[in-house]
């Protein structure tokens, strides 16, 4: 997005900041594409948590096992048209760093959080579309398995589930105060980058990518703690989003809590896959996940608050690492 033409940034604002447009284009789509498939037998997957905490990683590697069809850069700027779009878009994006500066690349056939672009109308529309929109997805790719990363779908997991039944949510938690310390470090990142190009605030808000920068939105009303530029907000914003999600989603049979620091342990990974009963698991790396190289955190912080987190913290270790009970 840093270094789009101007064609390519008008084309963005005019398709993206119009909901007519996409959802015209996926009217034309169903009618040309779409065929009467039984999709709620399949377990879809959808990967949700905070930000930093390896969902994009996790969503790389899961998509590197070939078994799954996901949204895709290619599919840009017509995310409600994925046959459509890849008429429209022959460019070619040569691999490269995306924008958070965290070494993980890209290219024009990666895949990447574009689906709440679909899941930001109604909830009408959303349940009577849903199936429609994961079909032709999955017919733009010859698979039989949809496979998404969404950082607001948690918010939607009994929505998502009770439309398709033998979903699978993956939520990852990390370490609270190196996952803090990368939270601030990426929002000022991103501020940064907003102020001296309003192209890259423009497009994080029309893809819902609220999570950082000048239109950041708190996942839960902050308590004591305001100032977005301090990395007690963010430590804070942890306690609240994770402590919801283990209240509300630790007995869910089809929600999977992934400790983040455990993804270095093959046998981990391995397990996991086993639990997802993804078919390919003789042919993907489990070393995939490299180690992120713990941070040493030299600013202040409350020591209450990360108290706090390390209880959730190793609430969750206690509960889903050794056999992640909840996910048989």
């Amino acid at each position: 997005m840093q270094n789009y033409s101007g064609i390519q940034k008008f084309l963005h604002d005019f398709v993206l900041s119009k909901k007519f447009i996409n959802k015209s284009l996926f009217e034309l789509e169903k009618i040309i594409y779409l065929k009467n498939k039984d999709l709620k037998k399949q377990s879809h997957i959808f990967i949700s948590s905070l930000p930093r905490s390896g969902t994009t990683i996790l969503l790389n590697f899961l998509f590197s096992s070939n078994e799954y069809a996901s949204l895709i850069y290619k599919n840009m700027p017509f995310i409600l048209s994925p046959n459509l779009s890849k008429l429209f878009n022959k460019s070619n994006i040569p691999k490269k760093e995306r924008l958070h500066g965290d070494g993980i690349t890209f290219d024009i056939n990666s895949p990447e959080a574009l689906d709440e672009i679909f899941f930001n109308n109604d909830e009408k529309f959303v349940k009577n579309e849903l199936v429609n929109y994961i079909q032709l997805i999955l017919l733009s790719e010859n698979k039989d398995k949809y496979l998404s990363k969404n950082n607001f779908n948690y918010k939607r997991i009994d929505l998502i589930h009770s439309i398709l039944p033998n979903s699978i949510f993956l939520i990852p938690i990390r370490e609270p105060l190196q996952h803090a310390y990368s939270l601030l470090n990426t929002h000022l990142h991103f501020r940064k980058l907003q102020q001296k190009n309003d192209f890259i605030r423009r497009y994080m808000n029309y893809l819902g990518h609220n999570e950082f920068g000048l239109n950041h939105q708190p996942w839960n009303n902050p308590i004591h703690f305001k100032d977005l530029n301090h990395i007690n907000y963010w430590l804070e914003q942890w306690c609240l989003f994770y402590k919801n999600i283990l209240k509300n989603h630790q007995t869910y049979n089809n929600c999977f809590f992934i400790i983040y620091e455990e993804l270095l342990n093959p046998n981990y990974v391995k397990m996991l896959l086993e639990k997802i009963n993804l078919n390919r698991v003789e042919k993907l790396d489990l070393n995939y996940f490299k180690n992120s190289n713990k941070k040493e955190i030299n600013i202040n912080y409350s020591k209450d608050t990360y108290d706090n987190a390390k209880d959730i913290y190793m609430d969750f270790k206690h509960k889903f690492i050794l056999n992640l009970k909840y996910l048989a």
